[in-house]
């Protein structure tokens, strides 16, 4: 059963990768404007009422504002992982791991969030042990200045 989930996530995530490509394409956007209008232009020939032309008016352009903020977003996100790409490589310390995250599966990203999330509870833990110790390093210094004033 574990092997058919996986399976079917992988192909919807290619899927989802494929419909992600071609509703952010210039091309697909021309093609819908092209259906909208001759939608639109037809509908000129119908006897409609006022609700009717403006429902069509706000399908059309909710439809095309798909393509649109499809095509925003892919460019956005191309950018962004450039730049993260660029600082991972940059440092040597980083972990390449997480380079071109956005072909990775959303279990190798799952798994890597895990890793990640265990380093900050490791670093939260080391926060709190310098923490104390220097709290009680503190604590016993001004006690020392402390005797010294009194004597």
């Amino acid at each position: 059963m574990n092997k058919i989930y996986s399976h079917t996530e992988i192909l919807f995530e290619k899927l989802v990768s494929i419909a992600t490509t071609i509703l952010g394409n210039s091309i697909s956007f021309l093609i819908a404007l092209s259906l909208v209008l001759f939608w639109w232009i037809n509908s000129l020939f119908t006897y409609n009422d006022a609700h009717l032309i403006i429902g069509d008016i706000i399908f059309g352009v909710t439809f095309l504002s798909l393509f649109i903020i499809q095509k925003s977003f892919n460019r956005f996100s191309a950018s962004l992982h450039l730049k993260i790409n660029e600082l991972v490589s940059s440092h040597e310390p980083a972990s390449n791991s997480v380079m071109n995250a956005e072909i990775k599966t959303e279990r190798e990203i799952t798994e890597l969030s895990k890793e990640y999330s265990e380093l900050a509870e490791q670093i939260n833990e080391l926060e709190e042990e310098i923490k104390d110790g220097f709290n009680s390093e503190l604590d016993k210094a001004l006690d020392e200045a402390e005797n010294h004033i009194k004597e």
